[in-house]
């Protein structure tokens, strides 16, 4: 089978064998803001040589705006709803294939709005099942960071942070970028912590924003550290509003979901502060996809290849 991770701004496609053991993966930029109008010529371009019959996508190529819209299931769910929720679509170009798209995940309990993810679930459905019973914290950090509580193998709470966004935004069109190198550089693990430590202390972080500002014109942050210092500063409010900090007792482990170098800092902001951390790999998409279409086969008398 073909496993497909389509992101806003990213591609990844992953071959899978039978066992789901991955043999070729490829990305692209072509995400879902590229590709809107000729999403069938995206994926026929990306999965080119692959001559699989299953092609399961999540990400937000299922989303409004994407290729076709699947509802959002409410928590908690687990694999068997994740899989049962699952819609099958059949675009031109693409005889002979059967291709899914995942529904995303909407939590109506955590606060007077809903919060939601569309992607993040599959890469949790390769946990659910690795899991001991009891409760868990996963962080998936990201342009928006999600904070995911899990209770025996089923998906309770999702709290989003902008945190990745918000530091985009303000390196590139802020007066905070000015002081700024135009490329992030070096990880400055000092200035990282000083961020850290000063998101901890009263003014909140509005307050603290503008502190990176004046850090910088008095040179208490040399300027090439600047980007560190306001890393650990964005990245500390986060874990401070997070269930990492909320839960009593607080977790003893955070697991952690992404790319390595996202996980570095979110693992030294964490560890810092007392809390231990187990990561994970981005590339779990693939595995929750596979383990998703199991489940979807095994509950079905006929197979849904074709």
């Amino acid at each position: 089978m073909i496993a497909v991770d389509w992101g806003t701004s990213s591609l990844r496609l992953y071959r899978l064998d039978v066992a789901g053991m991955v043999l070729e993966r490829r990305r692209s930029d072509d995400g879902v803001l590229a590709s809107v109008g000729r999403f069938g010529e995206v994926l026929a371009r990306g999965i080119d040589g692959w001559d699989d019959a299953v092609i399961i996508l999540c990400g937000m190529v299922g989303g409004r705006g994407g290729w076709q819209e699947v509802p959002y299931l409410d928590c908690p769910a687990g694999i068997a709803e994740l899989a049962d929720g699952m819609q099958r679509i059949h675009p031109p170009g693409f005889d002979g294939r059967a291709l899914w798209l995942m529904p995303g995940l909407r939590d109506l309990m955590s606060d007077s709005v809903p919060d939601v993810m569309r992607g993040e679930e599959t890469q949790l459905a390769a946990l659910l099942g690795n899991l001991a019973v009891g409760s868990h914290l996963v962080c998936l950090p990201g342009t928006h960071s999600k904070w995911v509580g899990v209770r025996d193998g089923r998906i309770q709470r999702i709290a989003t942070a902008m945190t990745g966004e918000l530091y985009a935004v303000l390196r590139q069109h802020s007066i905070l970028g000015r002081l700024m190198p135009v490329e992030d550089g070096r990880f400055d693990a000092f200035a990282f912590d000083t961020g850290l430590r000063r998101s901890e202390q009263a003014g909140g972080m509005l307050h603290h924003l503008f502190g990176v500002r004046t850090a910088g014109l008095f040179q208490q942050v040399a300027e090439a550290a600047l980007p560190s210092y306001l890393s650990g500063l964005l990245i500390g409010h986060e874990l401070r509003a997070s269930g990492a900090f909320s839960q009593k007792p607080r977790p003893a482990q955070v697991h952690l979901v992404g790319n390595d170098r996202l996980l570095a800092s979110y693992a030294h902001a964490l560890t810092s502060l007392g809390i231990g951390v187990q990561r994970h790999p981005e590339d779990l998409a693939a595995h929750g996809l596979y383990a998703l279409w199991s489940r979807r086969t095994a509950t079905r008398s006929i197979p849904e290849s074709v």
